[in-house]
């Protein structure tokens, strides 16, 4: 990188004079001489083409690929229509990056303005941003957004996402925020103890609908409670689950959020994901990231321009709430194209079967001898089991014949009871065969 260095070694000595320093290496006088590089990197030599090009594909060799998933946890196996990569793939897409300068930057700006149209068609909100980083940080961002200067403490319930929940305290350790979980009783939040921990320094409260553990929260009775109070309510959804179910606005809340990978986007190991943000006109100006706004040019046309970019943290950033500088473009357009496609009709098919299909798998798994629902409660497409089985021998029996199973629970550190138990899923590209399947090869696990 030494070519791309756009100062000179006369420059560099008189700017470290200035700045009172002998050598560059003063700059990194605080990071420990343990983990720096005090020698070169070993880097092997290069390769033809044609040798990378088979090393590749003995690497992505390795990738286990299984035919059935019945695993879901935040990332969704969901059928997506031939048009949506044959629109995302157009190479002035994938090339597409920062839209600053509006008048050569139209397309992308039109295509980020619809996924935002959709997203609060979706929700039921009134603005939504250009998207964030993922469904995590889409939480984080509104837990910060939502402190005033006397509301500094975000309740959490315990029945979210433990990514999500810990994605949270990262982001505000370096603030003076503080989280606080409220816990679950039968697998929903607890609205007792909701009740009791609010109070005039509660900044917001966020759940998950539907929950980590599938099941359905009583967004009606929380939006009640919240209702004649300044606190903001904060709802993670599923963007899918939307089809059928209530819209955040329906449940009063102020800010939505979510994962938009189930909209269009593979499963694959790590992401990129996109998240999803979208809120009232209210607190349109403390929303994060980047918004599309629609104008008319100097001729009367139709145009598309960034706006509200004062609250942005490169234009005013000692009034920033985030750091957010960016969006998942790419991911935003996959999502609206995905929505397009499938229009309200095509989304509501697509959550009804994954409702049902998740029902019928509960009832062959509850068939099973030493198999039991944890939780009694209405869900969507994921749902939790009891098993007096080894876990990881079901699993790997179910590896063993090209089926990922549902998520172990075990580790789950705001549910202390969840041992023995499983996390499935199912959506609509699980076929009942699939589903029997899976049924005929638990009943031999001993």
């Amino acid at each position: 990188m030494g070519t791309y260095v756009p100062n000179t070694k006369e420059e560099q000595k008189q700017m470290q004079g200035i700045i009172g320093i002998d050598s560059i290496e003063e700059l990194y006088s605080d990071i420990p001489d343990e983990v720096k590089l005090n020698a070169p990197l070993n880097i092997p030599s290069g390769m033809s083409e044609m040798e990378l090009s088979k090393k590749i594909t003995n690497i992505a060799g390795k990738n286990k690929v299984f035919d059935s998933v019945f695993r879901g946890c935040g990332a969704y196996r969901h059928y997506i229509p031939a048009i949506v990569k044959q629109v995302t793939s157009k190479e002035e897409f994938v090339t597409a990056y920062t839209p600053y300068q509006a008048e050569i930057s139209q397309g992308i700006l039109q295509s980020i303005y619809e996924y935002q149209t959709m997203i609060c068609s979706l929700t039921g909100m009134q603005v939504a941003n250009a998207s964030v980083y993922d469904g995590a940080c889409a939480a984080a961002e509104a837990v910060i957004m939502s402190k005033e200067r006397k509301r500094k403490k975000a309740l959490v319930s315990a029945s979210t996402n433990p990514m999500i929940i810990e994605t949270i305290a990262t982001y505000i350790r370096g603030t003076d925020m503080e989280m606080e979980v409220i816990p679950t009783k039968n697998g929903i939040t607890d609205i007792d103890v909701l009740k009791e921990k609010l109070n005039d320094e509660t900044a917001c409260l966020l759940i998950q609908q539907p929950n980590y553990y599938g099941l359905i929260e009583d967004g009606d009775e929380i939006g009640r409670i919240l209702g004649d109070t300044d606190i903001k309510y904060i709802i993670s959804c599923n963007p899918i689950s939307l089809g059928i179910l209530k819209t955040p606005a329906e449940y009063g809340a102020d800010i939505a959020v979510g994962e938009g990978q189930s909209l269009g986007m593979s499963l694959s190991f790590g992401g990129p994901y996109l998240g999803f943000m979208a809120t009232t006109n209210k607190l349109m100006r403390k929303l994060p990231g980047r918004i599309v706004g629609e104008t008319t040019d100097a001729q009367g046309n139709r145009a598309f321009v960034l706006t509200l970019q004062a609250r942005e943290q490169h234009i005013r950033r000692e009034k920033a709430s985030s750091n957010i500088c960016s969006n998942q473009a790419l991911c935003a357009m996959t999502a609206a194209v995905y929505l397009a496609a499938m229009g309200k009709k095509g989304l509501q098919k697509v959550a009804t079967l994954s409702m049902s299909k998740a029902h019928y798998l509960a009832n062959r798994l509850c068939e099973l001898d030493g198999y039991e629902m944890v939780y009694k409660g209405e869900y969507f497409h994921e749902f939790v089991t009891r098993v007096d089985k080894d876990v990881d021998k079901i699993l790997k029996a179910l590896e063993n014949h090209g089926i990922l199973g549902g998520y172990p629970l075990g580790n789950n550190p705001y549910n202390k009871e969840s041992k023995g138990q499983i996390l499935w899923c199912a959506t609509e590209v699980n076929t009942k065969e699939e589903i029997d399947t899976l049924i005929q090869i638990l009943k031999e696990v001993d």
